[in-house]
């Protein structure tokens, strides 16, 4: 028996572009002491990312595959990473050969590295009502004469999309290269490019400029709203303030929801005219009558998908308001100045009101994927006995 280990050492949560790491490692548990003990074997072992796809039947509608079928997929000797996996796998990497004729003695192990670039021009892992894209990392192993056994290694993927590109260094281009460190040259210029990724990213979502709305009705003014900016990272706080002192109708009470909207484009749609998928993160519900001024704080939270489009699905945000308001004024209370008294003032009992809703788009965009990685129901690690 082999125990194979994979580890990403820096964590289950990756940027597109970015460098993926990690380190597989293969032993034979059985000691050397033991009467029983023998020395193991492995003909290979590969590598390789790949993204699979699944749509809901119900809500998607994709093109037939046709009767196509690969020969050799039937054959288990064959290295298939999605073998098994429900869906299609929309994107893959080459697969890269870690060893070749493996010789383990009991005790003895050995780790090797793998690493590859997360593909830029897949999706977003996405977990949704009408879609899902899943990435995994499969190490396949086989023994001489058997079938072949697949590790897996499920992360997550965040993709940076509508943003410019960033520019190109000058020190890097005429910088001159090290033959003797070509390796650590690359790593180098991998963690550069997810520091200008991030720092682009930080700039980005840094920049405020408020923006003032009026909230009316059809009776009315109701309240000026002000947002401080309308493009976030995940993790960060959505902050709004309201001031009810300028409206002309009485407002009751107002809510807060951030959502998000799942719309598969038009041409895959399993019925014309079909209905986005709203999902809600967070809820804010405030009661607001004789209340001058309010604001709600609605974090963001760190293992959702932020923005993104494909050629099936588009996800977007949008905070979503509610507010009631009455329909004649209603007169506060009056507090007398030299009372002495404790007075208690009721509520009306019956107030009749209007309710009205309004959505205001927002961008939410990644995050530093070292911060989503705390929060990531992956491991980064997996494990197998072959």
């Amino acid at each position: 028996m082999i125990e194979v280990v994979a580890s990403m050492a820096r964590g289950p949560v990756f940027l597109a572009g970015e460098l993926l790491e990690c380190l597989i490692t293969f032993t034979n548990p059985m000691s050397h002491l033991s009467t029983s003990a023998s020395s193991e074997m492995l003909a290979w072992a590969s590598a390789q990312i790949h993204c699979q796809f699944h749509a809901s039947e119900n809500r998607v509608a994709l093109p037939s595959q046709g009767n196509k079928q690969d020969v050799q997929a039937d054959s288990d000797t064959v290295l298939i990473p999605s073998r098994g996996e429900r869906g299609q796998c929309v994107l893959d990497t080459p697969p890269k050969i870690l060893f070749c004729d493996l010789r383990l003695d009991p005790g003895e192990s050995k780790t090797y590295s793998y690493s590859e670039v997360v593909p830029v021009d897949g999706p977003p892992s996405f977990r949704g009502q009408a879609v899902k894209y899943v990435y995994k990392l499969t190490i396949g192993c086989q023994r001489v004469n058997s079938p072949i056994k697949l590790l897996r290694v499920p992360f997550r993927v965040l993709v940076l999309q509508g943003m410019p590109e960033p520019p190109f260094p000058q020190d890097e281009e005429v910088c001159p290269s090290n033959p003797f460190l070509e390796e650590e040259e690359a790593s180098r210029r991998d963690a550069r490019a997810l520091e200008r990724a991030l720092d682009m990213l930080m700039v980005t979502t840094s920049r405020r400029c408020p923006h003032m709305f009026n909230i009316t009705n059809t009776r009315g003014k109701v309240a000026k709203f002000c947002i401080f900016k309308t493009v976030y990272r995940l993790g960060e706080d959505i902050i709004g303030t309201f001031n009810f002192s300028e409206g002309d109708i009485p407002c009751l009470q107002y809510s807060v929801s951030l959502q998000s909207e799942e719309e598969i484009q038009q041409q895959y749609q399993r019925r014309p005219g079909q209905a986005v998928s709203v999902t809600g993160h967070g809820r804010h519900l405030e009661s607001c009558l004789h209340t001058a001024s309010s604001h709600f704080s609605l974090p963001i939270p760190l293992n959702v998908t932020p923005g993104f489009s494909t050629d099936i699905v588009t996800l977007r945000w949008r905070l979503h308001f509610e507010f009631v308001t009455a329909r004649e004024p209603v007169e506060p209370p009056t507090v007398l100045q030299n009372q002495s008294e404790v007075t208690v003032w009721a509520g009306a009992e019956h107030v009749d009101v209007d309710t009205f809703s309004w959505n205001l788009p927002i961008k939410v965009l990644p995050t530093n994927p070292a911060l989503a990685s705390y929060v990531s129901q992956f491991t980064g690690t997996n494990s197998i006995s072959i």
